[in-house]
């Protein structure tokens, strides 16, 4: 009798330690804003003149082990957007995280350069495909919504041209990425840096650009982006749009410190 009740406390305690454990990671959003914020966010910032077409766009957030934490349109159907811009959205999103760390920050507008034939690291655009078992799934009608099927799921997918940034609290912490898709990659960029202000989540402490993760027009640099050619001159050197910098760099001409 004692030996039965022993496994069976073995038991117990072990089917609580994987129930605690999959409640970590169903929870790990908590520190990401919820969906009713990201849309708010990106419907704010796809209003605003951002260089590109004025059309209506995706979002997508992960937390830093690369779950999905919401997904979210500014248009009134899920129709109103590019349907492959869901996707593309939060595999932006994948790769800002992927690709920063604490302490650099790597914005998807700044690996395109370098994963061109000859730059340091083509072939990375190729690496991590999506999980199209996770994109596509379930009901399309829930696209977009609270309940959208990639959410708690890993997308994977590496994308190298604007509208991924990474995420990083009053503290400095990196929390994970946004990503934007729906427009030129430039204006993806544009609306994905007003979207993360607006989540205050901008705090950048260093990164691949000027200031910190931004959009480098120079692919002579080793990390940086085309013009797409349908910017307004605010935009297209992002003046319009600059609201971080670099922790404690107040000197950056057009910046404000956070």
């Amino acid at each position: 009798m004692k030996r039965r009740w022993g496994t069976i406390l073995i038991l117990f305690v072990c089917i609580m330690a994987f129930g605690l454990g999959g409640a970590q990671a169903l929870t790990s959003c908590r520190d990401l804003p919820d969906h009713a914020a990201l849309q708010a966010a990106l419907s704010a910032a796809q209003s605003e003149a951002n260089g590109g077409f004025g059309l209506h766009m995706w979002a997508a957030l992960v937390n830093r082990d690369g779950d999905v934490c919401g997904v979210a349109f500014s248009g009134g159907d899920r129709g109103d957007q590019w349907p492959g811009s869901r996707v593309i959205s939060a595999q932006k999103a994948n790769t800002a995280n992927a690709f920063s760390l604490p302490s650099l920050a790597l914005s998807t507008a700044n690996l395109w350069a370098a994963t061109q034939p000859g730059g340091s690291l083509f072939g990375l655009q190729h690496s991590n495909p999506v999980d199209t078992s996770v994109a596509y799934s379930n009901n399309a009608a829930n696209y977009g919504m609270p309940n959208d099927p990639m959410v708690g799921q890993k997308i994977g997918g590496v994308n190298v041209f604007g509208g991924g940034l990474a995420l990083y609290n009053a503290s400095g912490t990196l929390l994970g990425a946004v990503g934007v898709s729906g427009d030129s990659s430039c204006a993806d960029h544009n609306i994905a840096w007003r979207v993360r202000d607006a989540l205050g989540l901008d705090h950048v402490p260093n990164g691949v650009g000027t200031p910190g993760d931004n959009i480098i027009f120079d692919v002579t640099n080793g990390f940086g982006h085309p013009e797409c050619g349908v910017e307004d001159p605010d935009a297209a050197d992002n003046t319009a749009v600059i609201t971080a910098c670099p922790l404690g760099d107040g000197a950056t001409p057009g910046c404000t410190s956070p």
